[in-house]
């Protein structure tokens, strides 16, 4: 398996992947994700992929097919005065193809990411979780993850 910055020629796979993504949520949040839409333009994957602030990696198998995907975005911390001055890597979007699950793609580009962390001076590594998307959670846990802030809800409609 080899990861690399993804290209033009891999849009088309990332969006396949996005839609599974996004069908993942849609049942777990029907309520604020819409089935059967797209969370990005070819023209606006194109933007996304040659920006440095916002770098995606892609996993090809043996056979050169991209089989999953990290969508990064590089932040700078802090929100306020309160707090140190520090740069984070936010992983945006990650997907690794539903027939490839268990085949040690996620870990790949996870790792990945952590090494691209540190060459980039980050001090940290952050994502969010939807609540219910319990197969992610327990894989970025064995990853060494854990909370840093919890966002709450109240459905007030």
């Amino acid at each position: 398996m080899q990861i690399r910055r993804a290209e033009t020629k891999d849009i088309d796979t990332i969006l396949l992947l996005l839609r599974q993504v996004l069908e993942l949520h849609a049942q777990l949040r029907p309520d604020i994700f819409k089935s059967g839409t797209e969370k990005y333009t070819r023209e606006e994957l194109d933007k996304i992929l040659f920006s440095d602030a916002t770098p995606v990696f892609v996993a090809e198998n043996d056979e050169q097919r991209v089989v999953g995907y990290i969508f990064c975005v590089l932040r700078r911390q802090p929100f306020g005065t309160t707090m140190r001055d520090f740069k984070t890597l936010f992983i945006d979007d990650f997907c690794v193809d539903s027939a490839c699950r268990g085949q040690h793609v996620g870990k790949a580009l996870f790792d990945f990411a952590l090494q691209y962390a540190k060459s980039q001076d980050c001090y940290d590594v952050t994502l969010n979780v939807w609540e219910g998307n319990d197969n992610a959670r327990a894989f970025y846990e064995k990853m060494g993850m854990f909370p840093k802030e919890t966002q709450m809800e109240i459905l007030v409609k």
